[in-house]
């Protein structure tokens, strides 16, 4: 089926509406959003001499709804200019306007006779052909199509987006008998390609995939609490960043989705699954309805598991619920011996074997929840789906885990995991001993960079569906050409290579940064391109500052110079070299990392990048080739009358205070991103997205650049109107003494030092000026606390 979408019309301007037709717009995508016209009048309104036919008031929700969403953190849109793509109306006035659009989306209240009665509304004046959607996270999608026409149903079916529909991957599709396999089709591709989705294909069973596996999870979680009497923060901590979870955890999740919204799942699955085997797990624990009685939802009602108060110093503390007690006590200390004694494994699927064979509580908790996780999962094929991978996928895009169910029982060992299992009590499905009785050990496996499946019908590995476009480099481990500690280069085919990093948060550390030149090194000689690129939570914290500190304490500036020279050198190789690279960020692209990007021939940013240059943090000027990079880009954007000065006042602005990019689109205004740079939307389409560049280089006939000469600097008189920034900065009180001397550091350099009139200039004379700089504020006491500051915390840079 070939379509394209152009418009899109969402009914109902929720949460979730409002915030779908953002993505929508983010992607650049014409949305009309609607949604019921008020009652009653305002007092405002009234005063004011409104009727209720007034358009002001008959637009009233769907406004404050937008604007709303809008002024959310974080924020629902890429770029705050892209709200102009999203046009408010009302159904009473604009539904017939629907007829002009490609694809109808309701996402209207979570009651079945209003879903239908909209339907009735909408069938007048949809267009034959036209996609209809619903996102209910729990009415049966087939119960929707009573009374509907055949065309309808032919292309109808469920797209259930997950809050926030930026961020969280996941897209389920839900289709009935009657949905045309040409739309279902359509929308698996769409969702991916264009919306940077996780496409799952789900049967209509209650709460589908994702809700079904990951609220049993919760609820095991509560029930394992209650039986071995844990609290509330123990619990977190042994189901946050341990085990591949968000830093939310469990509770701190609930209090942010909202207590109600799980109470109303799990009761919803209490009541519609009569014959599953765990059904009792789902009814609503009694410390759970008591938070319920006493409206303490979380978030929206200003607490929950955790309250946040001032403390008598006037400070913000959390307190966590007491749930015996009901009273609220300051956190927790939490100390486990078998959670210590993983702290030295940095890899989860390392990580799992030593949690789940803990000789403590910790242990004892995790064999309980993990073994009931493994043997509900197995029961739901085929019930929930025919297919082992949806599941996990479901789970690692909807609720944000780094394993997926069978990709964690995989890493403790399938086998030996089934008959521990059974000495706990529990057991997995026959489909599994069948699995290992023919000689297949693992759930997953890979094959010339191709991820396949146990695929339980045809009792062999299959091919997971459309992942051949996509280049996930743990399936490469036999392309591997080279790697050291902190990075590894692989062959990802047609005579590219990819750097990957796997340093502690990505930082550029010597074994990095030796990478990075060894990876030019072999391309030059043996390949055609190269992209940089890794699949860990970040691209990169940026610069290992624990060397640096080293030599700055001791006073070794010659050893701090050649450092930075070092770091500048390899970073202008990435420019500089024979072959085209591409470096491809994504989430946290911080200092090093961000100019490592800006040098790049090209970038394949994820469209979820929050880069910046953030080194004022640590008391110093960007030296990796930052500040002279931003020098460059404003004299070429000067020559060219493409700025003005209060825009070059911004760019030095950012740099001056360390301001990070919500987006890769924001990115590109900041100027870290250049305008041609690519943007991918989904994360995992993003190497190939990378690798697809570097080809494209190569065919177009690349050409090694030549080191620039003719950089436009404004000297002294530059300088003088940077100051004005920097003044009015610290007669704010947002820059101390030291931020404004940084600041002035960062003028000289990005002015090209005391030149008395405006000058074309070399990038290695900027170079040397932006290295000067940097030593010489790494001997100020400021910088050195700074810096030991941010070591002892382990935090990355970030302002």
């Amino acid at each position: 089926m070939k379509r394209s979408i152009k418009k899109v019309a969402v009914l109902g301007s929720g949460v979730m509406g409002s915030q779908i037709a953002c993505h929508f717009a983010n992607i650049g995508v014409q949305v009309l959003l609607l949604d019921i016209t008020p009652k009653e009048l305002t007092e405002e309104e009234s005063k004011k001499g409104l009727s209720l036919d007034h358009p002001m008031v008959k637009n009233r929700i769907v406004n404050r709804a937008f604007e709303q969403a809008i002024k959310l953190k974080p924020a629902p849109l890429f770029d705050k200019k892209f709200a102009s793509r999203i046009q408010t109306g009302n159904f009473n006035d604009n539904l017939a306007e629907i007829a002009e659009y490609d694809w109808i989306i309701e996402v209207v209240i979570e009651n079945l006779t209003i879903k239908k009665q909209l339907f009735a509304e909408v069938e007048k004046y949809r267009k034959p052909g036209t996609f209809i959607t619903s996102n209910t996270s729990g009415i049966p999608i087939h119960m929707m199509l009573e009374g509907r026409s055949e065309d309808f149903q032919k292309y109808f079916c469920g797209t259930h987006f997950f809050n926030p529909p930026r961020y969280l991957k996941l897209l389920e599709i839900i289709p009935t008998p009657k949905t045309s396999p040409e739309v279902i089709d359509f929308f698996m591709h769409y969702g991916d390609l264009f919306l940077g989705k996780t496409t799952v294909l789900c049967k209509d069973t209650p709460a589908f995939i994702a809700n079904r596996i990951g609220v049993f999870s919760i609820m095991k979680v509560a029930d394992a609490m209650l039986k071995m009497n844990l609290n509330v923060d123990q619990v977190d901590k042994l189901t946050g960043p341990v085990i591949g979870r968000p830093k939310s955890a469990t509770f701190r999740t609930s209090d942010v989705v909202g207590l109600d919204t799980l109470i109303k799942v799990a009761n919803n699955l209490y009541e519609g699954l009569p014959n599953d085997e765990a059904k009792d797990l789902f009814k609503v624990p009694e410390f759970v309805k008591k938070l319920e009685e006493n409206k303490w939802l979380g978030q929206k009602t200003g607490q929950g598991f955790y309250k946040k108060i001032k403390n008598d110093q006037g400070k913000s503390e959390i307190l966590t619920l007491d749930i015996n007690s009901f009273e609220y006590k300051p956190k927790e200390k939490v100390r486990f011996a078998t959670l210590e004694a993983t702290m030295p494994i940095d890899n989860l699927k390392e990580r799992f074997p030593v949690l789940l064979k803990g000789k403590d509580e910790a242990g004892a908790f995790y064999r309980d929840v993990f073994f009931a996780l493994f043997e509900y999962v197995s029961n739901r094929i085929p019930e929930i789906s025919d297919d082992l991978y949806k599941i996990d996928d479901a789970l690692c895009a909807g609720f944000g885990w780094d394993l997926g169910p069978f990709a964690t029982w995989q890493s403790l060992g399938v086998a030996n995991t089934v008959k521990a299992m059974e000495e706990n009590g529990f057991k997995a499905n026959t489909w599994v001993n069948e699995m290992l009785a023919a000689g297949k050990e693992t759930f997953f496996t890979s094959k010339n960079g191709q991820k396949y499946y146990y695929n339980i019908e045809n009792k062999d590995y299959s091919p997971i569906p459309g992942t051949d476009s996509f280049i996930i480099l743990e399936n490469y481990s036999d392309a591997i050409v080279w790697q050291n500690d902190g990075a590894t280069l692989t062959d990802i085919g047609d005579g590219i290579l990819n750097l990957e990093f796997h340093s502690k948060m990505n930082t550029l550390g010597a074994e990095v940064m030796q990478g990075v030149n060894k990876a030019i090194d072999i391309a030059e000689e043996r390949f055609d391109g190269l992209v940089i690129a890794n699949e860990g939570a970040n691209f990169s914290a940026g610069a290992n500052l624990a060397i640096l500190f080293s030599y700055a304490i001791e006073q070794e500036f010659e050893e701090v110079e050649l450092l930075v020279r070092q770091f500048q050198n390899t970073i202008m190789r990435v420019r500089y070299s024979s072959i085209p690279v591409i470096v491809a960020p994504h989430n946290m692209t911080l200092g090093g990392a961000c100019e490592m990007t800006m040098h790049a021939d090209a970038a394949q940013a994820h469209c979820e990048t929050y880069i910046g240059l953030v080194e004022v943090g640590a008391g110093v000027i960007p030296a990796g080739c930052g500040t002279k990079e931003l020098a460059l880009k404003l004299s070429d954007a000067s020559e060219s009358g493409d700025i003005e000065l209060n825009r070059l006042q911004n760019i030095f602005m950012n740099v001056a205070t360390a301001k990070v990019a919500t987006s890769a689109q924001e990115a590109k205004g900041m100027y870290y991103l250049r305008s041609s740079d690519g943007i991918s939307l989904n994360k995992n389409r993003q190497i190939t997205d990378a690798k697809r560049a570097a080809l494209n280089m190569i065919a177009a006939g690349y050409t090694q650049p030549i080191p620039r000469n003719d950089v436009k600097v404004q000297g002294k008189s530059g300088i003088a109107n940077f100051m004005a920034g920097i003044y009015g900065l610290q007669t704010g009180r947002f820059a101390s003494e030291h931020d404004a001397k940084i600041a002035e550091k960062i003028a000289h350099v990005i002015c090209g030092g005391d030149l008395s009139y405006p000058t074309k200039v070399s990038e290695q004379y900027l170079l040397d000026l932006e290295r000067e700089a940097f030593v010489s504020l790494t001997g100020e006491r400021k910088t050195l606390e700074r810096m030991q500051s941010i070591l002892q915390k382990g935090k990355p840079l970030r302002n």
